[in-house]
């Protein structure tokens, strides 16, 4: 077999078997025309050719007249090398520290009961639609690059409804946006703490706003959370630096903070000079009960960083959120977001603030309660007929707010063993350890809405849906 020789198309043969080997190219992968490739790297069309000519002859390209040629059959890339286990090489403190933080598990084939995905027939699609096209319409306001805290029009829209939804009176100068809660938790981690600072966190609780706390180094101390949320006389007397914590609907034990705890961590916030980070992850769902006003909307809650989220009136996917931090922590949060991703998407964020200023955000959120979780293709009452089955091994999460279950496994290690089952099925259960080592139960926190998919299906059954205690539930609805 002829070789080519030394030059310019040796080296386009050598580029193309290197892409074929790689899966670049695959099996039956149309190559370029001579043409066309001869065009983009300056050469002659005869040193395509040539190039073309030779794996032809190695076998690596099929071709047949009056077409281009293509990648033969059975070439495909080898089993990528596995990745070593060990040391990941030279870190800072901070990257090893990220190193051993366990990602996401993968989605199951069957049915997903961890929290906070969304059911795509429950996301409000045609409101959003109308959203993203008043949005294209104003394409100058979003088509650069935008201010690190969020597109104007969407913190006036934010400012008009927390004042109306949440009574949280706020400046939309005053308003940082995010890219979900996730963020929020982190960007503040970072300009609370130092390394070896010390952290409140909720026990159980939030098991990502650990992960951010022990990423930047600093001490946890977990505070016992009961069926009314933090336990505010377990506080430490001082040292702590921030706290925390899902006041209107405890995560994962769904309590809501009443007023005296609420009084003495604002009194504990101001004498020990620690922030307080209020996550209100849900609190626009709410069943039997008049809101409660957020820790922001208090006297004395000038300690308080209110962090809000869309993802579960819209969907976690869109990666929106927003902080209301005090004053003088406007311009560091700001800083910290330009540094770590410049801004939120600003397309979805002008969709966002014409939702909400249209008032289609609230009706679109009413209209839209959290989802159910069912099977693909399964009935919805499939899923809540199985947890009804679960007898006293289930209680409701939170019985004026948001939705989900709390399971607590009877006996030591049986959790364990019902999670790998559902896994062994094709399913998937809330698996992070929320709880430190040492509590007294391993909570698990069910999916969204099981207890609304339940009375969708007897609805449907021709019965009316009732509550767990007996009584008709309201429609869920966005505070305010």
């Amino acid at each position: 077999m002829d070789q080519l020789p030394p030059g310019q198309a040796q080296a386009i043969a050598a580029g193309l078997r290197a892409q074929i080997a790689a899966g670049t190219l695959a099996p039956g992968a149309r190559l370029p025309s001579t043409r066309g490739l001869a065009a983009e790297r300056g050469v002659s069309r005869g040193t395509i050719t040539a190039a073309y000519e030779q794996l032809l002859a190695e076998g690596y390209l099929r071709s047949r007249p009056g077409a281009r040629a293509v990648v033969a059959p059975g070439l495909g890339a080898a089993a990528p090398p596995a990745v070593p286990a060990g040391d990941p090489g030279p870190l800072s403190a901070y990257g090893r520290r990220l190193a051993v933080i366990e990602p996401d598990p993968p989605r199951p084939a069957l049915a997903d009961f961890r929290f906070g995905d969304l059911a795509a027939e429950d996301f409000p699609l045609l409101a959003w639609k109308r959203a993203l096209n008043a949005a294209l319409a104003r394409r100058p306001s979003w088509i650069g690059y935008a201010a690190a805290e969020g597109q104007p029009a969407l913190r006036a829209a934010l400012a008009a409804y927390l004042w109306r939804a949440r009574g949280v009176r706020c400046a939309p100068e005053q308003i940082v946006v995010v890219n979900g809660s996730q963020q929020g938790i982190d960007l503040c981690a970072r300009l609370a703490l130092d390394p070896g600072d010390q952290a409140v966190v909720e026990d159980p609780g939030y098991a990502r706003a650990r992960a951010v706390v022990r990423a930047v180094g600093a001490q946890l101390l977990p505070v016992p959370a009961d069926q009314d949320g933090l336990v505010t006389d377990a506080l430490p007397p001082s040292g702590a630096r921030i706290v925390h914590l899902t006041p209107s609907h405890q995560f994962p034990l769904g309590g809501v903070l009443p007023a005296g705890r609420r009084a003495a961590l604002l009194e504990w916030a101001t004498t020990a000079c620690a922030w307080v980070l209020e996550d209100d992850h849900d609190s626009e769902y709410r069943y039997d009960i008049a809101p409660i006003p957020p820790l922001a909307a208090r006297p004395g809650g000038a300690r308080v960083i209110y962090l809000g989220t869309v993802s579960k009136t819209l969907a976690p996917g869109l990666r929106l959120g927003y902080l209301v931090p005090p004053p003088e922590l406007v311009a560091p949060l700001r800083a910290a977001k330009q540094l770590t991703d410049r801004h939120a998407p600003t397309l979805e964020q002008e969709a966002l603030a014409w939702l909400i200023a249209s008032g289609a955000y609230e009706g679109a959120s009413a209209a839209h309660p959290p989802p159910p979780r069912r099977a693909p293709g399964g009935p919805a009452g499939g899923v809540a007929g199985t947890v009804r089955g679960a007898g006293r091994d289930r209680r409701r999460c939170g019985r004026a707010a948001g939705g989900g279950l709390v399971r607590r496994p009877p006996g030591r290690g049986r959790g364990r063993a019902g999670e790998r089952g559902a896994r062994r099925r094709g399913g998937a259960v809330s698996d992070r350890p929320t709880l430190r080592r040492g509590s007294e139960a391993r909570s698990r926190r069910g999916g969204d809405g099981l207890r609304r998919a339940d009375a969708r299906a007897h609805r449907r059954r021709g019965g009316a849906a009732r509550r767990d205690n007996g009584s008709t539930p309201r429609r869920p609805r966005l505070t305010g």
